[in-house]
């Protein structure tokens, strides 16, 4: 085996010994449900590869506590109680004792943000998640920042701010898929349009850009109309939606962008033309969940948001702890969902061993 260059990290240790990296911690900071033998094989491999445990981590042996914000919108749906629920998973799965979660879940994407985040620098954080809205607001609100404070985004990238990581998922994956499914589906012909809340939040933009230029690439035939935002208000999407459908008559197909389908698929009902459209949707809950099988919705796009959350902590945890810096950007390939495979995907999201880490 070679010994990588750079400081070794418990990430390290971990895949030279094939084991997890919540085994490794527990090993190195003498948990009681450890086994001997694993003990003292990772006590070995972090001798081997040089192994220091940095500042945090001798802070965290000598009980004190890391506390991180998770700064969060309360949403219309599933998602963010699923984002909220993997990082609570992956903080017991890492089974903690140092590091205290603090939510402050914000009721709309406006001033509320801006509070919750003023509040969290205020209580003194050592870390943040959040879901960055409004791009401009948070490069105004780091440089009224007492201290660094390292920020991890989870949904949707804020490039031009400086953060640790973000966690999404593929966004140009997710258009381009939702717009191959519907030139397949529409035999390459006919109008259609994109719903999606803001233009200006990275996520949806590209999303609808990726499925702007794949039907232009591989449909040419079809014509996309000026894209809706929404801003995350159900009568606004209902509103917009029924002028869009009033308004073009031959519209084929809709690709909603975001979580706010409902809207969508009740103006369409209420208008008499929900069984001509082709309805791409995004995410998955319970009311969706049975659009799909009722045979409304032909397909959504799932954007695996436990997953996303439970990534977004572990990013988070590992620079705080042992110094590790992830990638400036983690995404995650989405899942299509359709009829047949519906029911599967709302028991619970198919756990990925790769990214969970191993058993020891």
């Amino acid at each position: 085996m070679t010994k990588k260059t750079g400081k070794a990290t418990i990430v390290d240790i971990a895949e030279a010994l094939d084991i997890s990296i919540a085994t490794v911690h527990r090993a190195l900071h003498n948990h009681p449900n450890i086994r001997a033998a694993t003990k003292k094989r990772v006590l070995r491999m972090a001798e081997k590869l040089g192994y220091k445990p940095n500042l945090a981590a001798r802070y965290l042996s000598s009980r004190r506590t890391l506390r991180i914000s998770v700064n969060t919108f309360q949403g219309k749906t599933s998602f963010w109680d699923e984002v909220r629920a993997g990082i609570k998973e992956e903080s017991k799965f890492l089974d903690l004792e140092n590091v205290e979660l603090e939510f402050r879940t914000y009721p709309q994407l406006d001033e509320t943000e801006e509070a919750a985040f003023k509040s969290a620098l205020e209580a003194g954080v050592d870390g943040v998640i959040s879901f960055p809205s409004a791009p401009q607001n948070f490069t105004k609100f780091m440089q009224e920042a007492p201290k660094e404070i390292p920020l991890v985004f989870v949904a949707t990238d804020a490039p031009v701010i400086e953060r640790l990581t973000a966690v999404t998922i593929d966004t140009k994956a997710s258009g381009c898929l939702a717009a191959d499914l519907m030139g397949r589906l529409l035999r390459g012909k006919g109008r259609v349009a994109v719903t999606m809340f803001d233009s200006a939040i990275s996520e949806h933009a590209e999303k609808g850009e990726a499925f702007v230029e794949t039907l232009k690439r591989y449909y040419p035939a079809m014509r996309v109309e000026n894209p809706v935002e929404d801003h995350d208000i159900e009568s606004v999407t209902y509103e917009k939606t029924c002028k869009l459908l009033s308004a073009h008559t031959d519209l084929a197909g809709i690709y909603v962008a975001t979580e706010a389908s409902i809207p969508v698929i009740k103006a369409a009902r209420d208008l008499g033309v929900l069984g001509r459209l082709t309805i791409i949707t995004t995410d998955l809950f319970p009311s969706l969940a049975k659009e799909i099988k009722n045979g409304n919705v032909a397909a959504t796009i799932y954007q695996r948001p436990r997953t996303q959350g439970r990534m977004a902590f572990r990013a988070l945890y590992e620079f705080l702890v042992e110094g590790a810096n992830p990638p400036r950007r983690i995404t995650l390939a989405p899942y299509l969902v359709m009829r047949g495979n519906a029911d599967l995907f709302m028991q619970h999201e198919p756990p990925d061993g790769s990214e969970f880490g191993r058993g020891d």
